[in-house]
């Protein structure tokens, strides 16, 4: 729908052209966006589970030598 836009739209070629371009980089931008902001979540949670288990490591350690 956008590309029959730009293409029936009188313009000059140019400017055509700079439209497209955007119109690209709005759809690779949307699609970066979309993969990025799940995969940035997903990291977190990994290392907020790394950091967990270290604690519970660090706790346990500390309530073993505690015991003896």
């Amino acid at each position: 729908m956008m590309a029959g836009g730009i293409y029936f739209m009188e313009a000059s070629f140019a400017a055509k052209g700079f439209y497209a371009m955007a119109a690209i980089m709005l759809v690779h931008t949307s699609i970066t966006i979309t993969k990025t902001l799940p995969d940035s979540e997903e990291a977190s949670r990994f290392i907020n589970r790394l950091e967990d288990a270290k604690t519970e490591k660090l706790l346990m350690e500390v309530s073993r030598s505690n015991e003896v």
